[in-house]
C-alpha cells in the first residue's frame, strides 16, 4: 500500500483527488496540507473530498507529517510547492507536482530529483500527454511552411497565463522545428503589430467563467489548416492521471519524470 499526501488539499484539484483516491485500491490517503491562514487547517480531510471522515486533520506545516506519507502529490503554488519539494527532498520522499508557472524553476526539480524521484507534469490529462505526443510528430511533419498559434482557455480564477499545458505545447513545437521558445514566442497581440513575422508561435488566452481547461494548436498553411485540440470537462482526469503518477512513481529511481514516462510513450 501506497501512503498519500496532498498539499493543497483545499483546493479544486485537492478536494478532487481526496474524492478519486479512495477508487485505487493499492493507495491510501494519509496526510494532507494547507496553507497556514486557510479555514480548513483542523478539519478531516475526507469531509472535504465527500468521502466521509478518514481519522486524521489537515495541517498547515508539512514537516509535521513528512513520516506520513509515500509519496506527496503537490497542486499547490511556485512558493509552496518549493517548499514542499525542499522538505520532502530532506527526508527522501517522492513528490508528484502538478502547479503550474514552475517553468523558471526547472533547474530546482532538476536538482532535486538527483535525490528523490519527481514525476513534474503541467498538465496530468492523459489526453493532453497523448497530445504532446501527436504535436511533436505533426510539427516535425509540417516543418516551417505553417504558422503555429497556440489558444488556451481556464476559468476565471487561474492566475498564471499562459497555461503551464499551453507552453508545454509551444516548447514541444519549437523542439521539433529546431527553434528556441524563448525566442520566437508571441504572447497576445494589440495595435499596428505589422505583417506575422516568420518562424514565430503565438499564444493567445481567455479567462472565463468555469472553463476546466481547453487548449488548441493551430497550424495555418495555404489553402489549408489543422487544429489539434483537448477539451477538458471534468478536473477528475487530473487528479486520475496525478493518482496514477503517484503509483508509478513508487517503482522508480531518482530522476525528473513527466506523464510520458508515466504512460509509457517515451
Amino acid at each position: 500500500m501506497t501512503r498519500i499526501g496532498i498539499a493543497g488539499a483545499g483546493g479544486r484539484m485537492g478536494k478532487m483527488l481526496i474524492n478519486r483516491v479512495i477508487d485505487y485500491p493499492n493507495l491510501e490517503l494519509t496526510a494532507a496540507i494547507e496553507c497556514e491562514d486557510s479555514p480548513l487547517v483542523g478539519l478531516d480531510p475526507g469531509t472535504l473530498g465527500g468521502i466521509g471522515e478518514l481519522g486524521f486533520l489537515v495541517v498547515s506545516d508539512i514537516e509535521t507529517v513528512l513520516d506520513s506519507f509515500d509519496v506527496l502529490i503537490d497542486f499547490t503554488n511556485v512558493e509552496s510547492t518549493l517548499q514542499n519539494v525542499a522538505a520532502c527532498r530532506a527526508v527522501k520522499k517522492r513528490v508528484v507536482v502538478g502547479t503550474t508557472g514552475l517553468s523558471d524553476y526547472s533547474g530546482f526539480l532538476e536538482e532535486a530529483s538527483s535525490d528523490i524521484p519527481i514525476m513534474f507534469a503541467p498538465n496530468m490529462s492523459i489526453g493532453v500527454n497523448i497530445c504532446f505526443q501527436v504535436l511533436n510528430m505533426v510539427a516535425k511533419a509540417l516543418g516551417d511552411d505553417y504558422d503555429i498559434e497556440i489558444i488556451e482557455s481556464h476559468h476565471r480564477g487561474k492566475v498564471d497565463a499562459p497555461s503551464g499545458t499551453a507552453l508545454k505545447m509551444g516548447e514541444i513545437i519549437a523542439d521539433a522545428l529546431g527553434r528556441d521558445l524563448n525566442d520566437c514566442a508571441i504572447y497576445g497581440r494589440e495595435g499596428i503589430t505589422g505583417p506575422r513575422e516568420n518562424k514565430t508561435i503565438g499564444f493567445e488566452t481567455i479567462r472565463a467563467g468555469d472553463i476546466v481547461g481547453e487548449h488548441t494548436a493551430l497550424f495555418a498553411g495555404t489553402g489549408e489548416r489543422i487544429e489539434i485540440t483537448h477539451r477538458a470537462s471534468d478536473r477528475a482526469n487530473f487528479a486520475n492521471g496525478a493518482l496514477r503518477a503517484a503509483s508509478w512513481l513508487m517503482g522508480k529511481e531518482n530522476g525528473l519524470y513527466d506523464m510520458i514516462d508515466v504512460l509509457g510513450l517515451r
